[in-house]
């Protein structure tokens, strides 16, 4: 009999947690999809995104020469 209270008694437990678990994530999940924090996080990375382009822009030109200067080393060429 003490068993089973205590089955019962942890399946209780177990079951409000989880119940005040899930109700908390679906709020985080509903307060990150209102429009207002939707628009905002879009105009965050809109922002970034410029920088970041440029950003990879500025690693590839850089990348390109070193890699052209290494060919030129190779083969001898004199930089131009």
């Amino acid at each position: 009999m003490l068993k089973r209270v205590r089955w019962i008694g942890t399946g209780a437990v177990l079951g409000a947690g989880g119940s005040i678990w899930a109700q908390q994530a679906l709020r985080r999940r509903v307060r990150r999809l209102r429009p207002d924090s939707l628009a905002r996080r879009a105009v965050e990375g809109a922002r970034t995104f410029g920088a970041d382009v440029g950003g990879a822009l500025g690693e590839g030109r850089q990348a390109m020469r070193e890699r052209e200067a290494e060919l030129r080393a190779r083969l001898g060429q004199p930089r131009s």
